[in-house]
This record gives structure tokens, sequence and C-alpha cells, in this order.
């Protein structure tokens, strides 16, 4: 039976904000939450064990323990959750993904931040852009996070995740970021989590490290990227919708 479960229930969490990690264009969500997790060193909370998702173990260097692919991490202080994922959704799941996960997110009045690359030949800072649900789009307002500046569509699992949280009523945020399209990003998943995780969920992240470290974070997700590269349809992303399309 889908379900997600709790390793550490004796952390409590009030009305929490969760950052989505899942792999897409640029691996934007992936290295914003992977970098969340270690910096502000993050408690491994829950384990997602959702209809569709691969029954693999993933491992670490050095270390003998393994653990499944999805995971949440939490941050008891901060009520902030952080989804890691060190595997692609398969299209074919992503609706039952979705439906497990938000019903989950729901039962802890959780605010979930869902984060999608938008392929763009980049000219300077990658531009940032948010939309929202219910609730939650006083969020964007509040930080002066600008609404997009024409039509779109966030595909894959993230997109399924945002229609999920729409046709339940679950108060939720999309953060749209211009991102490499065939290559690791850490330059904007730098400018999500300033710009964008950083307000809206009230913490200070130091993202130094993520900016020294982004030649050795683009080869070490490269091998991910390529197996998204090589299944496009599996990657999450926002892409825009011509007028006649």
């Amino acid at each position: 039976m889908a379900h997600v479960t709790v390793h550490r229930e004796e952390i409590e969490l009030d009305s929490p904000t969760l950052i989505e990690g899942l792999p897409g264009v640029g691996l934007v969500g992936k290295i914003a939450a992977d970098h969340l997790v270690d910096a502000l060193d993050m408690t491994y909370y829950a384990s997602c064990h959702c209809d569709g998702l691969p029954e693999v173990a993933v491992f670490g260097d050095g270390d003998r323990s393994y653990e499944p692919p999805v995971r949440i991490y939490a941050d008891e202080e901060r009520d902030l959750l952080a989804l890691q994922s060190d595997v692609p959704v398969s299209p074919s799941a992503a609706d039952d993904f979705a439906t497990c996960l938000t019903g989950w997110l729901a039962e802890r009045d959780a605010t979930p931040l869902f984060v999608s690359g938008l392929p763009a030949e980049k000219d300077g800072v990658p531009t940032l852009y948010g939309v929202a649900n219910g609730d939650a789009a006083a969020l964007l307002d509040e930080h002066d996070i600008p609404a997009p500046t024409e039509s779109g569509v966030i595909s894959g699992p993230t997109g399924a995740l945002l229609y999920e949280a729409n046709r339940t009523d679950l108060d939720a945020l999309g953060l749209v970021v211009e991102s490499n399209r065939n290559f690791p990003d850490p330059e904007a998943a730098r400018v999500v989590l300033l710009d964008g995780v950083g307000p809206i969920a009230g913490v200070d992240i130091d993202t130094e490290h993520l900016v020294e470290q982004a030649e050795e974070i683009s080869k070490a997700r490269e091998n991910l990227a390529k197996r998204m590269e090589e299944a496009q349809e599996e990657s999450s992303k926002a892409q825009p919708i011509g007028m006649y399309q």
C-alpha cells in the first residue's frame, strides 16, 4: 500500500514548509534540496513508499548503510522539510506518487514549495518566477517574487504534484527558474534558495559553498543529468506554450 513512513516520531513540526527536490531540468530542485539538507544538517525523517517508485537501495561513499531512493528530511527548529530524491520518477508513476505525497502533506498542514527549471539561454543571473494556488499566492506577493512573463506548462512529476495540490485544495507554490537545458545548474539552484526558499520559509541559507563547489557539483550530477536527457519525458520542467500550440 502506498504510504510515507515517518522514522522520527519525536520530531514535532507545526505547519511546515516542504522543499521538493525531484530531478528535473538543470537538476535545479535536486541541487537545492541536497544543499539545504547538508547546509542545515537536517535529520532523516521519513521515506516515501509510493506506488511506482523504483524499488532500489541507495548507498553513499564510505557508508555501509543504505536507504530508499526518495526521502524526507526535517529541521524541527525551522519547521522545514526537504524531499530528496536520488532517482527520477517515471511519468507512468507521477499521478500515484503525487496522490501519495500530497495526502501526507495535507495531513500535516504543510505548504509544499515545488521547483522546476525553465530551459533558457540565460543572460546574467537566472530569473525566478512564482506560481501558486489558494492562500499561498500571498507569499509570492509578500516576497516580491514575480509572476511568469509568458504562458507555460509545468510537466513531469512536479507538474503532477502541483496539479494534485490544486485538485485537493492544498495550498502550494511553484518556483520556476531559468536554467541550463542539458547540464546541472548550481547557479539556478542558488537563485531558488536565496530568492525563493529563504524568504518564503524564513531561513538564512549559506550558498557560498554551493558557488565554490559548482564545478564539483556539475561533475557529480552529470551522470544523472545524462539519464534525464535520455528520458526527457521523466523530467520535471517548465516550458512556454505558444499562442497557437
